[in-house]
């Protein structure tokens, strides 16, 4: 309670917001002034007036921040909070690619890095993907980088074919069919959600494919009591906050991203009281990857 007490002041002192994932400790999301899914922390990030904007979650998310907030202070409480998938595409990559695919659209998934959000034309998020690609004309090439099983995903919702990066999440690709089989076996009367960046025959056992931000809103409003969460498994914490009466059983109790669970409320303190670890993305890749960033929240 103390250390909650402290950060409570520093904030105050340090006119600063907290933004948390919902892959975060549960004690992180207690203590966050917003909590969600990478599009709705986006949002959240063009609407803050605070000077300060702490981000608890991972680098690629405080580096987003940072880009749509240039005179603002963004810090992250752990330096080492990464994501391995954003760091399976190099911007060389993305460029000989393009080459490879002259004409083409690139869509990038948020998860990855300012550089190669500069050399994309509009940013994706696991929420908004199948509509933004929708929004393009259907005889348009796209590439989608770095997630194949978002891209993929999305491509078969809008019956079409993208250029795919063979990018993936750690966390999610420890997700089997067979796991979903025991769900079914052992809960028959749950739903199972699964996210689109789980692999394609989880995704196609699945009852529900959905972003944690859209986890979250359909077991709001469904009259269903217990629910397999195909996740990484922090976001039972908010889901259990938002639904007392209900369920939620992880589809594999494994299913965790050591980065997003790298910070503490002891870093968190720590970061608020030295104003550590700025994040800051330099120009052109700031200007230019912003630009991709707002044409995502244009077309959302």
């Amino acid at each position: 309670m103390q250390i909650a007490e402290e950060i409570s002041k520093l904030k105050r002192e340090r006119n600063a917001i907290i933004l948390a994932h919902n892959f975060q400790v549960g004690e992180i999301q207690d203590i966050a002034d917003f909590t969600g899914d990478s599009l709705e922390l986006a949002r959240k990030a063009t609407e803050i007036t605070s000077e300060v904007i702490v981000f608890c979650g991972v680098h690629f998310m405080a580096e987003t921040a940072a880009i749509l907030n240039p005179d603002k202070t963004i810090l992250i409480p752990e330096a080492d909070a990464g994501c391995p998938m954003a760091d399976m595409i190099t911007g060389d990559q993305l460029r000989e690619l393009k080459a490879q695919h002259p004409g083409a659209i690139v869509l990038c998934y948020v998860n990855s890095t300012a550089e190669v959000k500069a050399l994309s034309d509009c940013c994706v998020t696991s929420s908004n993907a199948v509509a933004i690609a929708a929004s393009y004309p259907s005889d348009q090439k796209i590439i989608f980088v770095p997630d194949r099983h978002l891209g993929a995903y999305t491509a078969e919702q809008l019956k079409r074919e993208f250029v795919l990066w063979p990018g993936f999440c750690p966390t999610h690709a420890r997700f089997m069919v067979e796991q979903i089989q025991g769900a079914r076996n052992r809960y028959p009367d749950a739903v199972i959600m699964v996210h689109p960046e789980s692999p394609k025959p989880v995704r196609d056992g699945a009852d529900q494919i959905l972003s944690t931000g859209g986890m979250c809103r359909f077991a709001l409003s469904s009259d269903k009591k217990v629910f397999i969460v195909g996740t990484e498994i922090g976001i039972i914490h908010r889901l259990k906050k938002e639904n007392p009466d209900k369920t939620f059983i992880p589809l594999h109790d494994r299913a965790i991203c050591p980065n997003m669970k790298k910070i503490t409320l002891e870093k968190l303190l720590w970061s608020l009281k030295d104003m550590r670890i700025p994040v800051k993305v330099d120009e052109p890749i700031a200007s230019q990857a912003r630009k991709s960033i707002e044409t995502m929240l244009e077309r959302s």
